[in-house]
């Protein structure tokens, strides 16, 4: 369903590519991210959850491209502020173009993100139109806040975090664009904004959580097959749940020393220094630790979506966003 949901999402999304020039500058870029593939788990939710509750798939397509233009928008960000140098198995696109052109390109397609938005009126008319535009601001609010303190804590060398400081990172930072926007949309269109939400975002976090840890632990064991920079969290100083779990762990003179790496560049730091990072990693069993989180996150999201999927009919749909959290889980 996944690649049924994100060949349709895919085949729409090109529709609001515009292909004038100029080209080589903007355009083209626009549509790299796209074309590379990827999950396409975020539109595929937001289309299950609509049909899930009877609507026709058109009436959700609108809303899950913006979701994914939005998320192609944001991972080229992503990718400038991280200093990231590969995605979906290929250099970035600020390393084939350059920062400026990337920077914009990015700008772009959030600001094209909108118009699937507005004509979401003429397909589910415009006071449900409208409420996703609602939702929609929220999200993107949310999203900021979360980045920005994943952000802060590199740049201000935070090493006084602890779990719950990063799950309210994640909530921000992935849950809402990935998880809580996509299902709650698709929830206000297949019932035409008649359910309660708060059920939807309580889910939302939970899967999203569980995904988030477990795209920590694949930056660091994933197989050749990764599309990210392997270790690229530990060349970027990432706080995930492994290394605050590590930094909890460890020895005063080791956390001294792992502040002192953290404190540098990514250009800074060093091949032996990040290996260090990560035997200390490795001492402390901290994966262990985090696989462990993820996977009683998951045992939550199951439990909140069989509250509010109970009375709804049996369906591919509602299959689907039920099997997906142990999807996320167990990717690799």
């Amino acid at each position: 369903m996944l690649r049924e949901y994100g060949e349709l999402t895919r085949a729409a999304l090109a529709k609001y590519l515009p292909s004038r020039e100029p080209r080589r500058y903007l355009y083209d870029l626009l549509s790299d991210y796209p074309q590379r593939g990827g999950k396409m788990m975020r539109p595929s939710m937001c289309i299950a959850a609509a049909r899930m509750f009877g609507a026709p798939l058109e009436n959700a397509m609108n809303t899950a491209v913006a979701i994914e233009m939005l998320h192609n928008a944001l991972l080229i960000h992503d990718d400038i502020e991280d200093g990231s140098e590969k995605r979906r198995g290929r250099p970035t696109l600020h390393v084939l173009h350059g920062v400026p052109l990337a920077l914009n390109a990015g700008d772009t397609l959030a600001l094209l993100s909108l118009q699937p938005l507005l004509d979401n009126r003429l397909r589910i008319g415009e006071r449900l139109a409208l409420r996703i535009i609602e939702e929609a601001e929220r999200m993107a609010q949310e999203s900021a806040e979360g980045q920005a303190i994943e952000l802060g804590w590199r740049r201000y060398n935070t090493t006084q975090i602890g779990d719950a400081d990063y799950l309210e990172m994640v909530l921000k930072k992935t849950c809402w664009l990935g998880t809580i926007f996509p299902i709650r949309v698709g929830a206000l269109i297949g019932s035409h904004d008649s359910v309660d939400l708060d059920p939807f975002l309580r889910y939302g976090f939970f899967l999203g959580a569980a995904f988030q840890i477990q795209d920590d632990l694949l930056n660091l064991v994933a197989d050749e097959g990764y599309g990210k920079e392997l270790n690229g969290d530990l060349w970027e100083g990432k706080r995930t749940l492994i290394l605050i779990h590590a930094i909890a762990e460890s020895t005063l003179s080791e956390r001294e020393r792992l502040s002192k790496i953290l404190r540098k560049t990514r250009e800074e730091r060093t091949l032996s220094e990040v290996g260090w990072m990560r035997k200390l990693i490795d001492k402390y069993e901290s994966t262990r630790y985090a696989r462990r989180i993820a996977q009683g996150l998951a045992g939550a999201a199951l439990h909140e979506y069989s509250l509010l999927s109970s009375g709804l009919p049996d369906s591919r749909d509602k299959t689907f966003l039920e099997h997906i959290v142990t999807w996320v889980i167990e990717r690799n």
